[in-house]
């Protein structure tokens, strides 16, 4: 990772994911006011930048008078948890049955991967939706839908990777020394396909995060009274032109933090890649 940090983009992306990631830990200790409870005094109060806003509510207040700088910031420890444990679940089911398919190839490999193909060709948001109304919204729930709908991509990866590396050499010497199976897999393949797997699961926290804001907005994700980014966006589609603070400041969150995310995973891809690194001075 030499030379890494020294990009402008690089620093940018992880010092915005740092700060959402520290917010989030440090909930209990930087949210001024309890995520959960209101007053409707203070309903769809404005920011405090804003005519009529107070310092109470720096960020404002929603349609049930709860602030919304401490739903933002609780808000960050859902979507953050949600996006890891999905991740990683979904990583290591898929990059494991890729590898077994890549590695043993013949019938194992045409059967998981005709089963990964099925798995793409559903539209993901179609799937999650269908998911989440036939088990009921809960925080465990969303993660399970969206490890069900993002482990083939990883598996698809893992597999072409699985190809190449099992071609090699040192592989060929290790079978024929007699290392069983899962020692070749565990000690030579996979370390060698892990970089590949980390820039596909950095880029995919933005698509991790859109989609739990996404069915949160259609009412199938986290469950209210739970903060979640999207459920705030929801909460204020109603009040776009009356209180556009309750759903712009946490779809502003929302597109920082996927940009981000993404910003940090292209130069990740740039990094490992020596020709792409060449050009982009990465």
């Amino acid at each position: 990772m030499k030379g890494f940090f020294r990009s402008t983009i690089v620093r940018i992306a992880v010092a915005v994911l740092g700060l959402f990631i520290l917010a989030a830990l440090l909930a209990p200790l930087i949210a001024p006011a309890n995520p959960m409870s209101g007053s409707l005094e203070d309903r769809l109060m404005p920011p405090a930048w804003v005519e009529g806003g107070s310092l109470r509510h720096l960020l404002g207040a929603d349609d049930l008078g709860r602030d919304i700088l401490s739903r933002l910031i609780y808000g960050a420890q859902v979507s953050l948890a949600v996006s890891a444990l999905a991740i990683l679940g979904a990583g290591i089911a898929g990059s494991t049955v890729g590898m077994i398919a890549g590695y043993f190839g013949g019938w194992v490999d045409r059967i998981i991967m005709r089963i990964v193909d099925l798995a793409l060709s559903f539209p993901i948001i179609m799937l999650a939706l269908l998911i989440a109304a036939l088990f009921g919204p809960s925080l465990v729930n969303i993660i399970i839908v969206l490890m069900i709908v993002l482990w083939s991509p990883y598996a698809r990866m893992a597999r072409g990777e699985t190809l190449r590396v099992k071609k090699l050499d040192y592989v060929d010497l290790a079978r024929t020394a007699g290392a069983s199976d899962l020692y070749i897999i565990a000690r030579h393949v996979l370390p060698n396909i892990a970089g590949a797997l980390i820039v596909l699961a950095t880029l995919q926290v933005g698509t991790v995060i859109v989609l739990e804001a996404s069915l949160s907005f259609l009412g199938v994700g986290v469950p209210p009274p739970t903060p979640s980014w999207g459920s705030m966006v929801s909460d204020g589609r109603n009040f776009i032109a009356s209180a556009w603070w309750v759903s712009l400041i946490p779809g502003l969150a929302v597109l920082v933090v996927v940009m981000s995310a993404n910003m940090l995973g292209d130069a990740l891809a740039d990094h490992l890649n020596p020709d792409r690194r060449r050009e982009t001075g990465l």
